[in-house]
């Protein structure tokens, strides 16, 4: 269920509240594609041979490729409407706690727990948290700030 607002001040309002995105599976071409764009080639996320005997058993995701994932796991979570633009304003905190076996499908957990008026708009903090399908810990918990800047 998502979080719906009908205007930039009820920001405010919806501290400590939390929606939950769909399921979605990292596969094996996303895993390459990100190791090209960043030139991280380690052999845990690309060869799954030398993986299979490695400490995962498979080839895992990059833990920055499932932190680089949380505007599509989190999209449509947050919604408010008179809203121009949200950016990113930085994180606070980010906590790797398991890694994403390739093939595995992960979820956004988004709480807001921060809503601030400034002179550009309102600066929000969310926690959140992603999950592995049938694991019991997440991939990560981040922490994160978004500047949601109000239409003219």
């Amino acid at each position: 269920m998502s979080i719906a607002l009908d205007s930039p001040a009820a920001l405010t309002d919806a501290v400590g509240r939390a929606a939950t995105g769909d399921w979605f599976r990292i596969d094996q071409a996303r895993v390459q594609a990100f190791a090209d764009a960043t030139e991280d080639w380690q052999w845990i996320h690309l060869d799954a041979d030398r993986a299979a005997s490695g400490p995962f058993g498979a080839t895992i995701a990059h833990g920055y490729l499932t932190l680089s994932l949380l505007p599509r796991l989190t999209r449509g979570l947050l919604s408010v409407a008179g809203t121009a633009m949200v950016v990113n304003y930085g994180l606070d905190k980010v906590r790797f706690l398991q890694p994403v076996i390739v093939g595995s499908r992960v979820r956004a957990v988004t709480e807001v727990v921060s809503a601030q008026p400034s002179a550009q708009g309102y600066r929000v903090g969310l926690r959140t948290t992603v999950e592995i399908e049938g694991a019991p810990k997440p991939a990560l918990v981040a922490e994160t700030i978004g500047l949601f800047v109000p239409e003219a």
